[in-house]
């Protein structure tokens, strides 16, 4: 099942379908595509918007990729019990969605005597959420989990139900069945202007583009804060919360089994240890305050601060295996998510303040949100064709070289290596490329191409001639992820 986005035509009015829906989604990253989905199941013309080039490329592109144990939010707080849900519903979305999951366990680490209170009241607090095989551990039995582990560990927490998941395939594959089961895709749409008309929204977008919808959800992430403001509703601030990450190569000696934690503090759950999905060791995050909502820099400091706690928790970690940093930002808003029917604005709901755990708790967010709109008015009727399922697609670093050339015998692409780290095949970068993924951060959190040791060096102008050759863009017409960021320009 392939789709494609409406995009944007500069100076023209670009509609997919009928310009009058039943609910305007903004934002399509992991919560945004879980609603998208959870509403494609009814009766009901729903559109997403997002502003960037393509899906997940904002807060939801850049985080931990984990799913958290349950213990370390209350129950008492809504994102502790949309967590508990969210995690439990991951198991039958991999079955019916193609991205990576895994549930690896998660172990929390105390390195001195005083921190093992901590531990006691995370344990408590996960008995109270009802977290099933939680355990306390001793120093034994943490280096029995993680044999990895600084043989200083005095004990420590194991939370078997946590898990791992590559976070913009999910969203790639949230919004992949969203579409087929009718949901309409705009990119580029970049919400301007928002005004009442009769029982209607008319939502306008920076580049002319407009649509009507009876109901609007703000899942903006960092800029929900703004997005309230343009429908006149409720007034508050999002403050991006910077958190930087590096990435060890695959062949590290320091990936671990388990995501390894530390002792949480007041500001965050702190930097951790996670081996990725895919094989490679993601450390970090930092957790720091910034004003700016665009600033993704990374620096040599943070680089350092998160070398020493790792190391801390797993002397192994070593820098000459760093192949690349990246930040992330978190649209931080006071101590709980924010997802109500908006006091003010009439059919507007706000999806805001969605940081950690938001992509545990995302699917339970989808439905959170549906039963809000029953409450608010929106008829919901099931589709007697609704089909929860997307097409498998083959991976050649999944397949043996007996598969591959079969694959090869009816389409030669498979056997043209174009990325060599992360074994991408033509044919992959086809298949995205056909799904409407046309830039290459798009392509990259896609397939993987250029997310091996070399970073793209070998592969990225490999990629450029194949969107050329697909698509009809030039080569100046290439972006990393849209908007102004072409890859190659003319030096004169």
């Amino acid at each position: 099942m392939s789709f494609v986005y409406a995009r944007s035509t500069k100076g023209a009015q670009v509609k997919a379908g009928s310009s009058r829906y039943d609910v305007c989604i903004v934002g399509a990253g992991v919560s945004g595509a879980n609603i998208a989905r959870r509403l494609s199941a009814y009766e009901l013309d729903v559109v997403l918007v997002d502003k960037e080039a393509d899906v997940s490329f904002g807060t939801s592109k850049a985080n931990s990729g984990i799913i958290h144990g349950g213990f370390h939010d209350h129950k008492d707080q809504l994102k502790g019990r949309l967590e508990l849900q969210g995690a439990m519903m991951f198991d039958r979305l991999r079955q019916e969605l193609d991205f990576p999951f895994k549930r690896c366990g998660i172990v929390v680490v105390a390195l001195h005597e005083d921190e093992m209170r901590a531990i006691e009241q995370l344990y408590a607090q996960g008995v109270a959420n009802g977290v099933i095989g939680i355990e306390m551990c001793s120093r034994e039995r943490m280096l029995e989990l993680e044999p990895k582990l600084n043989p200083d560990v005095v004990g420590g927490l194991w939370a078997p139900s946590g898990g791992i998941v590559e976070p913009y395939r999910f969203v790639f594959a949230l919004v992949e069945s969203a579409r087929k089961n009718g949901v309409e895709m705009l990119t580029n749409f970049l919400v301007e202007t928002a005004e009442r008309s009769g029982d209607d929204w008319v939502v306008a977008a920076a580049d002319g583009r407009s649509l009507k919808a009876r109901y609007v959800v703000n899942a903006a992430g960092l800029y929900a804060d703004e997005l309230s403001r343009i429908f006149g509703a409720e007034e508050f601030a999002i403050k991006p919360r910077k958190g930087e990450y590096y990435l060890l190569d695959r062949l590290t000696k320091a990936k671990t089994e388990r995501v390894v934690f530390p002792v949480p503090t007041s500001v965050s759950k702190g930097m951790l240890v996670i081996p990725t999905v895919e094989g490679t060791v993601l450390i970090g995050p930092t957790a720091e305050t910034i004003g700016d909502k665009e600033d993704l820099s990374t620096t040599r400091d943070q680089l350092e601060k998160i070398l020493s706690t790792a190391r801390a928790m797993v002397p192994s970690v070593s820098e000459y295996d760093v192949i690349t940093s990246f930040a992330g930002l978190r649209p931080a808003l006071g101590d709980d998510f924010y997802i109500d029917a908006s006091a003010k604005a009439p059919n507007f709901i706000q999806v805001a303040g969605i940081q950690s755990p938001g992509l545990t708790a995302s699917p339970a967010i989808g439905e959170y949100v549906k039963d809000i709109l029953k409450r608010q008015g929106l008829k919901l009727v099931e589709k007697t064709d609704y089909d929860p399922f997307i097409e498998k697609r083959p991976h050649v670093k999944d397949l043996t070289p007996f598969e591959v050339d079969e694959l090869a015998k009816t389409d030669p692409a498979w056997a043209n290596m174009i990325c060599r780290c992360e074994k991408v095949s033509e044919a992959e970068i086809v298949q995205a490329i056909r799904a409407g993924h046309t830039t290459l951060d798009g392509i990259k959190y896609f397939t993987r191409a250029q997310m091996g040791r070399c970073q793209g060096g070998f592969c990225t102008y490999k990629i450029i001639k194949i969107i050329m050759r697909e698509t009809g863009l030039s080569w100046d017409q290439i972006t990393k992820n849209g908007g102004q960021s072409r890859v190659l320009k003319d030096a004169l």
